[in-house]
């Protein structure tokens, strides 16, 4: 595994404002660094030699040595604010640095955003160091006058560095944690979907091994032709069911995309057929729902699929009309059988609840109950975001 660059712990990794915020590369973070040393440096150099009474190699040997360093704080963060604190404290006393510490704040930005609370204590030793030197310094004077100001604002400037150096810390931290807590409801939502496509799967599935299972019981002895036609029925029905629960259950199992495509309303007539097979028939009709998002195509096909194994499990053989219309904004699924119009309670979490459940999650509406001519209706309205109509 490829260890981590120094500057890593230094950026951002997403963008605390939600915005679409280009973030700089490293290069490019170091080479604005870069830009801002050699700024702060000639500006220095120009003004100290023009008004300090030292060889104007010196003075300009210690500013580089405050500036220069900034250019890689990112890279080495903590000794390149040690350098840049001394040198400027040192040349604060005496007289070669004339600001409130600019630099050594400068460096101690991305040194507060990265330090550990367990590892502040050296960074805090520093300071405590060159407030110290900048009191001596004060107290001894030197050939320029000292204002006792300047230490009160250089102290002040190094404490707003720290303090938003740590603000940005714990606003990240907070950041990462969130899109943890993000990442694991995701993983959450996507079990129960998997859970739910997997009881629909099963249900149905077995719905129609059961049914066959008991023609075939049933006509042994007389129809021996109708038995090898059900055991051929129970044998491609479990074979496509295992490899659907396959599917799903590989999911759980890796990282890696799924990349077969999800059922859909082009999938409906197969559905229709495995009906069929169980002694319904079925008339499908789809009255231009257009182009919808996966997502409500797979919801259309599982609440079809769970409305015909209903029908498969209570009310076959019967005839079932099925009709998916698109409307102004919305989808909605009609079921409707000529059964016996009782629907036995399948218990939490299966059949029509299970059903609710999925037009729920959709902010959609459902309604299932006998009809008053005899039979069964299930009647569920999706709304569409973002439809595209087929062109």
């Amino acid at each position: 595994m490829e260890a981590p660059a120094p500057w890593d712990r230094y950026r951002d990794p997403v963008d605390d404002d939600g915005l679409a915020i280009p973030r700089l590369r490293p290069a490019q973070l170091i080479a604005v660094d870069a830009a801002v040393a050699a700024l702060y440096t000639l500006v220095t150099a120009l003004t100290a030699v023009a008004w300090v009474e030292l060889p104007t190699g010196l003075v300009v040997g210690w500013v580089a040595l405050v500036g220069l360093p900034v250019a890689v704080r990112r890279v080495w963060p903590r000794p390149v604010f040690a350098v840049v604190l001394c040198a400027s404290a040192l040349g604060l006393v005496v007289g070669v640095v004339g600001d409130p510490l600019l630099a050594a704040a400068y460096a101690l930005y991305p040194l507060a955003v990265a330090t550990p609370r367990r590892r502040r204590e050296p960074t805090l030793a520093l300071g405590v160091l060159s407030g110290m030197l900048l009191l001596v310094g004060s107290v001894i004077g030197t050939e320029r006058p000292f204002p006792a100001g300047v230490v009160v604002t250089s102290g002040a400037t190094l404490g707003l560095a720290w303090t938003l150096g740590r603000a940005t810390r714990e606003r990240r931290r907070a950041r990462a944690r969130e899109m943890t807590d993000l990442a694991e409801r995701a993983v959450v939502e996507e079990r129960l979907r998997i859970a739910r496509d997997l009881h629909d799967v099963v249900s149905h599935t077995l719905s129609l091994i059961g049914v066959k299972a008991a023609i075939a019981n049933h006509v042994a002895d007389s129809r021996p032709d109708e038995v090898r036609d059900a055991l051929r029925v129970i044998e491609a029905t479990s074979r496509d069911a295992l490899v659907e629960m396959r599917r799903m259950l590989g999911v759980l199992r890796t990282d890696d995309t799924d990349l077969s495509p999800a059922p859909g309303l082009a999938d409906l007539p197969d559905l229709v057929a495995v009906a069929a097979s169980a002694g319904v028939q079925v008339d499908l009709v789809e009255r231009a729902p257009g182009r919808l998002p996966a997502g409500v195509e797979l919801t259309v096909y599982r609440i079809v699929q769970e409305s015909l194994t209903n029908v498969i499990r209570h009310a076959a053989p019967a005839h079932c009309r099925v009709t998916v219309t698109g409307g102004d904004g919305d989808v909605t699924i009609d079921v409707v059988d000529d059964g016996p119009g009782v629907r036995p309670d399948s218990g939490p979490g299966h059949g029509l609840h299970g059903i609710r459940e999925r037009a729920q999650l959709h902010g959609g509406t459902c309604t299932a109950g006998p009809r008053n001519g005899g039979g069964f209706a299930v009647t569920v309205v999706l709304p569409v975001n973002g439809r595209e109509d087929a062109a």
